[in-house]
């Protein structure tokens, strides 16, 4: 580890945004949408919680395409290793990245774009939870199809500073889900009381 960092500059700028845009755009989504559910103002504001999700996920996709954009920029401006690189770290960092997207756009396609960002914190809410593939061979396959294809990008371009900026994406993925998770429990939990009170 510590010969992999010595290939790394922190104190680049653009290391410095990859960072800011890995950690920004998960507090964001959290944040917009826990306001959200708590005050309904955003879809009071659109119209429609439909449109207020649709809009929410429009705004994490353009900042999701900026963090990769950073997170590429960072890579390419330090050096690489020698020892990643080679036919073997391309061909792994290939299937990395295939295996990822995989696991992100089955994802998607499991949940649609509403369970994909966030309808559950504006009243939209799936009549159950979702258990086909990708979810029946991993919990939170989009989080962690994100990280392989963050890590499969680093090692196709021999890059110590993606495998640290990949570790920073997993940590923030990983504190993501300790947050989401039990709010999102709640919300459902509350689903089911509310429908046994009617019955």
């Amino acid at each position: 580890m510590t010969r992999l960092l010595g290939y790394v500059d922190p104190s680049d700028a653009r290391f410095v945004a990859a960072v800011l845009t890995i950690a920004f755009n998960p507090l964001f989504w959290n944040v917009v949408a826990r306001w959200e559910h708590k005050t309904r103002k955003l879809s009071r504001a659109f119209g429609s919680p439909r449109l207020a999700c649709y809009t929410l996920g429009g705004a994490i996709l353009l900042l999701n395409l900026l963090r990769s954009h950073c997170f590429t920029q960072a890579m390419l401006s330090q050096p690489q290793m020698e020892s990643l690189g080679g036919p073997t770290g391309y061909r792994l960092g290939l299937a990395l990245l295939g295996v990822g997207s995989v696991f992100v756009l089955s994802s998607f396609l499991a949940l649609g774009f509403t369970g994909t960002f966030l309808g559950d914190y504006f009243g939209i809410l799936m009549e159950a939870r979702v258990t086909r593939f990708p979810f029946s061979v991993l919990d939170n396959p989009m989080y962690w199809g994100s990280t392989a294809v963050y890590l499969g990008w680093a090692l196709m371009h021999a890059s110590p500073t993606g495998l640290l900026l990949t570790l920073v994406v997993a940590a923030i993925y990983k504190l993501a889900i300790l947050f989401e998770e039990p709010f999102t429990a709640e919300i459902y939990r509350q689903r089911g009381s509310q429908a046994r009170k009617r019955s």
